[in-house]
């Protein structure tokens, strides 16, 4: 069994630069797993957070699962990560006195069937450099076009 992507964070590759990634699990309730499986989940706005020993996924929007009826929990609540405790005290580490966010990039099912959830460190972009991107995109994407027209 391969990896299932069950969402993907496009907002944070546009608005920040990227620097480090970490997978860890995300500790959910049942009918938020079936939910899940039907790909019913949002990254609009999502961060995470290092509080107490303990790292903490804000406003990821897991739809409730429609055949739960009562069991449903609120769709935008906080979410525990399960990290090791070495690799919360290196996440700290890295995060202290500087301005930088966790951003979840991924959520996906790994080849045993559990979520997991992929963070990143990342530093918020200016608006020339997202431009910088764009424009770099843009090129990239004629380049593509220019070298498939010659191929055939």
């Amino acid at each position: 069994m391969a990896v299932k992507v069950i969402a993907t964070n496009k907002k944070a590759y546009h608005n920040f630069n990227l620097l480090d990634k970490f997978e860890c699990g995300i500790e959910l309730i049942g009918p938020e797993v079936k939910s899940l499986r039907n790909a019913q989940a949002s990254f609009s706005d999502s961060f995470a957070r290092v509080d107490k020993g303990a790292v903490l996924l804000y406003n990821l929007h897991i739809n409730p699962y429609e055949q739960a009826s009562y069991n449903n929990e609120e769709p935008m609540r906080t979410r525990k990560l399960l990290l090791h405790k070495k690799e919360i005290v290196r996440l700290e580490a890295q995060m202290a006195g500087k301005s930088l966010t966790l951003v979840p990039t991924k959520l996906y099912f790994n080849a045993r069937g559990f979520v997991k959830v992929e963070l990143a460190i990342g530093v918020g972009k200016k608006t020339h450099d997202k431009r910088e991107d764009i424009k770099k995109a843009g090129i990239k994407r004629e380049i593509d076009r220019a070298m498939k027209h010659k191929r055939n």
